[in-house]
């Protein structure tokens, strides 16, 4: 999608009643996939019509072992908007000790940094990033781990003596002080004038600057788009925004998305889903985000609207959800009560997660409470670990005697609770390569709980072993690896050995 074409699609939803998307995710609004199926493998239904014989040659059954593919997993955090670890704003550890503890816990699959933009750029031209993201992203690399980043445009925590703006910008773009901070005496929050040309111009740059470091990055799992407000959540709480009115708010938001959307082509973008209590057009940013491709997130789970756990429930398939939720952050177990069915309200808290069928949780920052709250408290996290995100495996694969050669078909299980985050491709291959079939599922397939079927016709003659494997295409044109979830052994390359029967095998079925 062009950049005009974003901004063509902003000035109609100006005008027009903005989509809902609980509607679109169940298939009665218009929404789809934001890219052309391609190599689609047939997908059924396959019909008896040719009864000439068929077996089933392989079935699986679900493993609940702990994965660590693409597009779900638990996410640690090696910077908060507040800072690293408490031990090291207290002075107790270093960053260095912090960021190892946190990526070394057994069950964490992502590394996250939020952080002001003041950590990222220092002076105009080049990024000055803070040693936390070269900790972050080594730890990453040899570990197996994957990262993921916000950069805030404004930040609470450290107001009123700090903004996230760089100081290098403070002189040039306007500050509006839009009300008191709470046990602050006179201070009050500020926040920039989004629409000011400078900050535009700083904005462009700070996107492209960001782009030429981590876009297509194979260590970057997403980026938060960088929105308006508190933390970048797209609101400014009970306070009013900087804008002089809704339309100067909406059309900046409008364009500062679509420049993003635009960038950002191989990595994945997530869209805050709050409401629009500041009136700076989220709705239409949403919109505009998702009919892009985007993900979507909450940093919320029980006081959450009901409007957002509509969004995140009946979200588009391919939509993956990122769900934190702050009000718990420290995994104190000291500080966790206990309900009368004597579930603690952090378990109770992470669990709703898979009712929304996310992708993601977040642990944030505590990495010696995590580790001891899963001593005392394992469901939890087991739980999410073995259903967060998608799970598949070829559940059955069938062989049939088509078009005088052989067909098979190959039926994909997803025992996790969302569906696939983008385009599944399927790959069968002869051990010695000669024979290399590949195509794609429709997108978001198979959903959450499902199952899809796809069938390849081989070469004339073949009935020796094949391997299967899956891609997951996230983006346009990035595919990566997936590891199957079932229990049967695979091969090193993650693919699964099949064995086709040959023409006169005593076990073909027909007439049945």
């Amino acid at each position: 999608m062009r950049r005009r074409d974003l901004l063509k699609s902003a000035a109609v939803l100006s005008a027009v009643t903005r989509l809902n998307l609980a509607s679109a995710g169940t298939g009665d609004g218009p929404i789809c996939f934001p890219q052309p199926p391609r190599d689609r493998l047939n997908q059924g239904p396959f019909d008896i019509e040719q009864d000439q014989g068929w077996q089933t040659i392989l079935f699986t059954t679900p493993s609940e072992k702990p994965l660590r593919n693409p597009g779900f997993g638990l996410v640690g955090y090696s910077w908060e908007e507040s800072g690293p670890s408490l031990a090291v704003r207290a002075g107790r550890e270093t960053l260095e000790q912090h960021v190892e503890k946190i990526s070394s816990l057994p069950f964490v699959d992502v590394l996250y940094i939020r952080c002001d933009w003041r950590n990222v750029q220092s002076r105009p031209g080049r990024l000055d990033l803070d040693p936390v993201w070269a900790l972050t992203m080594d730890a990453a690399k040899r570990k197996g781990l994957r990262v993921a980043f916000r950069i805030q445009l404004s930040n609470t925590s450290f107001q009123p003596e700090q903004v996230a703006l760089p100081p290098f910008l403070r002189e040039f773009i306007p500050l509006v002080k839009i009300g008191r901070i709470p046990g602050k005496g006179d201070g009050e929050y500020r926040e920039p004038r989004y629409d000011h040309p400078q900050f535009q111009r700083a904005f462009v740059e700070l996107n492209d600057l960001l782009a030429a470091e981590f876009e297509g990055n194979p260590l970057i799992e997403w980026m938060d788009l960088m929105q308006y407000g508190f933390w970048g959540e797209g609101h400014t709480s009970n306070f009013p925004n900087p804008f002089p009115d809704y339309v100067t708010a909406e059309r900046t938001f409008l364009n500062m998305t679509a420049r993003q959307l635009d960038t950002w082509k191989k990595t994945p973008l997530a869209v805050n889903t709050q409401p629009d209590i500041s009136n700076v057009g989220n709705r239409a940013v949403i919109d505009m985000a998702v009919r892009a491709g985007a993900w979507m997130r909450s940093d919320s789970i029980i006081v959450e609207e009901p409007i957002q756990i509509d969004e995140l429930a009946n979200r588009p398939p391919w939509t993956a959800a990122i769900l934190e939720d702050g009000y718990f952050r420290q995994y104190d177990t000291h500080a966790l009560k206990s309900d009368a069915a004597g579930i603690n309200v952090m378990e109770n808290y992470m669990l709703h997660v898979l009712d929304v069928r996310a992708n993601y949780w977040s642990l944030w920052t505590e990495a010696d409470n995590l580790a001891r709250y899963n001593e005392m408290y394992p469901r939890g996290f087991e739980r999410l670990r073995t259903s967060l995100g998608y799970r598949l495996r070829p559940s059955w694969v069938w062989q049939r005697k088509r078009y005088d050669t052989f067909e098979v078909i190959v039926c994909v299980s997803n025992r996790g609770v969302a569906g696939v985050p983008g385009v599944l491709w399927l790959q069968l291959e002869s051990p010695d390569r000669t024979i290399s079939l590949r195509g794609a599922l429709d997108a978001g397939h198979p959903h959450g709980g499902g199952l899809r079927q796809a069938s390849f016709l081989l070469p004339k003659g073949y009935n020796r072993k094949l391997n299967l494997s899956a891609q997951l295409e996230i983006r346009s044109g990035v595919k990566k690896l997936i590891a199957w979830a079932c229990e049967q052994p695979v091969n090193p390359d993650g693919s699964i050995t099949m064995e086709l029967k040959g023409e006169n095998d005593r076990g073909w079925r027909k007439g049945v």
